[in-house]
């Protein structure tokens, strides 16, 4: 299983949670980001062993004063989410979970739209 403590280097849209506020403008892609001088943004640095994991997929979402950043990750101990929120003020969170568990965050998600 994955550690996300062990990739302390280093965003599926509103739309694809079945959330967001209607007239909100879509998920932006973003190009993955290279880490280290990969080549192709490729981030690792030879796969299991390496520091950093690679960008497969990326999607900002700028929501009223926070910006998002929903990434699909992989590094040597497999595939994960990783979901950023950059405040107005420059205040940065970010969350990771295995790709496995992407079902239930969602299904957290949609119950939750439910009490709107």
């Amino acid at each position: 299983m994955f550690d996300p403590m062990s990739e302390l280097t280093g965003r599926p849209g509103g739309d694809e949670f079945g959330m967001g506020p209607t007239g909100a403008p879509p998920p932006q892609q973003r190009p993955p980001r290279a880490f280290g001088g990969g080549q192709g943004g490729q981030g690792s640095q030879g796969g299991a062993g390496g520091r950093f994991a690679t960008d497969l997929h990326s999607v900002t979402i700028h929501a009223r004063q926070r910006t998002f950043y929903v990434d699909l990750k992989e590094s040597g101990n497999g595939k994960f989410f990783k979901i950023s929120e950059k405040s107005r003020g420059g205040q940065k969170t970010t969350i990771m979970f295995d790709v496995e568990d992407l079902d239930q965050i969602i299904a957290a998600l949609q119950e939750m739209k439910t009490k709107l």
